[in-house]
């Protein structure tokens, strides 16, 4: 800022824009600029941490939890086993997991339009290993920020060497230990056990996979880190044209903050055309993509609240009101309004609601049984004492974990006769895929055309249909007179 002829304080000609022009984690010449957050504290960083610490918590327990034997949680593709939340999904459930993923997409968009990055500074899986693990332990065997910029600046000596190798040594356990533990999510916690227990011999190509998988956390996690959220992720991105006015992200007030100057006991900034931000600095210090929130909205902000925590910090410490940098939309900051859940706010939340709705709908109701009654290739029917028979292979899939007996009759046209290779009566154990072959026969007079529409039905032993399968009996061309 500068003083004019008035004592008035007004904006410098060269505009704060000017970072535009350059990648904030990229040196002139080209070269990585490390980024050295310094450690958060404050309401929000607590709050973060709860919902790290939940969320961490959920990753390492859900492979162990099973729901009426099934695992919570498991994409098995090699061995096509899927279960969401302890149903069971099978290829022929293909079309729901579709639905899932095109409905999980309109809920971020919509999430997005209106409330902006939260995910990625709260429940980014990204987000909550850097700086929920991987960065506090840094944050312990290094120090802070100024520690951490001193010790990379320093000769390799015997301390730098000895904390380097103790981090890069920690970093490298962790990334395998999350790496079996994300294997235990595709393969089961049981056969990663097993794997572990038996060796690299027996089991070659799994731990060629999981070493791939530990070697490229570690690289993400101690190389990449914040250049993940930069210029990896695609959702950063996505938001720059999904987000508008109206929507909730981490602003700077610059209508309360500008002009900016450092702070100065017993002055009155207002008289002096001073703006409430004192320029310490401390919102850009402990960002962990290395911007200045007072830039404005920016592809590299994460939403991770730190800038507001080290902000109200030092608005207390000054006697300014807090709120410098807060959640708020953009037209909120323009007119000095305060946040008000609005209408649109209301539908979309509606909306979202309706969308978790349906896919839970989507998930529960698949029943419990799938039946399939198919003609062999090539089969035609065959004409014997008056009555027709057509021949056709079964597929039962009973996706319960309770033992079934079946049996099948068909609904319609009636009058049918059910010859079976085998027991009239099926036994379907839990999670069971059963095939076989029946013959139907119908009296000729019942078959009007020579492709007669044919309901079956699976029955348990309580009588309650479980399945019904809509297919054609074949019979002799007739006329229709």
């Amino acid at each position: 800022m500068m003083n004019t002829p008035s004592g008035k304080f007004q904006a410098p000609e060269t505009p704060y824009d000017d970072f535009r022009n350059s990648v904030g984690t990229m040196h002139e010449t080209g070269e990585r600029k490390w980024v050295y957050p310094r450690k958060p504290k404050g309401k929000y960083t607590n709050y973060r941490n709860y919902v790290s610490y939940l969320l961490l918590a959920l990753f390492f327990g859900l492979p162990f939890v099973k729901i009426n034997g099934n695992h919570f949680l498991l994409f098995n593709v090699i061995d096509r086993k899927f279960f969401i939340l302890g149903q069971p999904f099978y290829l022929q459930d293909f079309f729901i997991l579709a639905l899932g993923a095109v409905t999980s997409v309109i809920f971020v968009m919509l999430f997005t339009v209106v409330f902006g990055r939260i995910f990625c500074g709260w429940l980014c899986p990204q987000t909550i290993f850097m700086e929920s693990v991987f960065r506090k332990i840094e944050y312990l065997i290094e120090g802070d920020r100024n520690r951490q910029m001193k010790l990379d600046r320093q000769e390799w000596n015997t301390e730098k060497i000895r904390k380097r190798v103790i981090k890069w040594s920690v970093f490298a356990l962790l990334s395998v230990i999350i790496t079996n533990f994300m294997f235990m999510y595709i393969a089961g916690y049981e056969e990663v056990f097993k794997i572990i227990m038996e060796g690299p011999a027996d089991h070659a190509l799994q731990f060629l996979g999981m070493i791939a998988f530990a070697v490229t956390f570690y690289f993400v996690f101690a190389w990449l880190r914040e250049q993940v959220c930069t210029l990896v992720c695609p959702y950063g991105r996505l938001q720059g044209v999904l987000i508008d006015k109206q929507t909730i992200n981490v602003y700077y007030d610059f209508k309360r903050g500008e002009g900016r100057s450092k702070w100065r006991n017993n002055e009155d900034r207002k008289t002096l055309g001073k703006g409430d931000c004192i320029d310490c600095q401390q919102c850009v210090v402990v960002c962990p993509t290395g911007i200045d929130i007072r830039n404005g909205q920016q592809l590299e902000c994460v939403n991770c609240t730190a800038c507001i925590d080290a902000c109200d910090e030092v608005m207390e410490k000054v006697g300014l009101p807090k709120g410098l940098v807060r959640y708020a939309t953009e037209a909120e900051i323009e007119n000095q309004d305060t946040f008000r859940f609005t209408s649109r706010m209301k539908a979309t939340t509606v909306m979202l609601s309706l969308l978790i709705g349906f896919l839970g709908f989507l998930m529960y109701d698949r029943g419990s049984m799938e039946a399939k009654f198919i003609k062999p290739a090539g089969s035609t029917f065959f004409v014997k004492n008056g009555k027709i028979t057509n021949t056709f292979i079964y597929t039962l899939l009973n996706k319960s974990n309770e033992q079934k007996k079946l049996t099948i009759k068909v609904i319609a046209p009636r009058h049918a006769e059910i010859d079976f290779f085998g027991p009239d009566r099926i036994i379907l154990k839990g999670d069971q895929i059963l095939k076989g072959n029946i013959n139907i026969t119908f009296p000729e007079k019942e078959i009007r055309f020579s492709k007669q529409n044919m309901t079956i039905g699976v029955f348990d032993e309580k009588g309650n249909m479980t399945a019904s399968f809509e297919t054609i009996f074949e019979g002799p061309f007739q006329l229709p007179f």
